[in-house]
């Protein structure tokens, strides 16, 4: 059965599984679970996929990767020193810039956000460059900034 997903105007009417595929390193898991999960699917009603439940157990690990970013309508990378230390995610970034690229006629679906506060020197040059041509959002922890934050997220997914 396939999730059709909510439609903003003047967007397509295509089909996808999941609102948005959540690429996160294993040490920021604690941060998808109890604020992600909360913020974006309980309260916002959208439906994310989440690795450690959504992937199919026993296949190929890469395969998994590859089909949740095609199912879902944006990429969104939890930006962290971990993140940016994993082949894993790594793979997940550069996966869904070539969907941009490739499959959905260069409409970006990879949104960056940022949960550390990273300089620019601490980032692959793939991601400096992405980050001066795509908006980004980093993470803000008190309480106005944190319900703008969600909100912007929100959004992000229908643009």
């Amino acid at each position: 059965m396939k999730y059709i997903s909510k439609e903003k105007e003047g967007e397509d009417s295509s089909e996808y599984d999941y609102d948005a595929f959540l690429s996160y390193s294993d040490e920021d898991r604690m941060f998808v679970i109890d604020h992600c999960i909360k913020n974006l699917e309980l309260d916002r009603n959208l439906k994310l996929c989440i690795h450690e439940r959504d992937f199919i157990p026993g296949r190929d690990i890469n395969n998994n990767m590859v089909t949740a970013i095609r199912t879902s309508r944006k990429t969104i990378c939890i930006i962290t020193r971990s993140f940016l230390e994993s082949d894993f995610c790594m793979f997940e970034l550069n996966m869904a810039r070539m969907e941009s690229t490739h499959s959905r006629n260069g409409k970006n679906i990879l949104f960056l956000v940022f949960y550390e506060k990273l300089s620019s020197k601490d980032l692959p040059l793939v991601l400096c460059e992405h980050i001066q041509k795509q908006s980004y959002i980093q993470y803000q922890s008190n309480e106005i900034g944190n319900a703008i934050f969600w909100e912007k997220i929100n959004d992000a997914i229908y643009a």
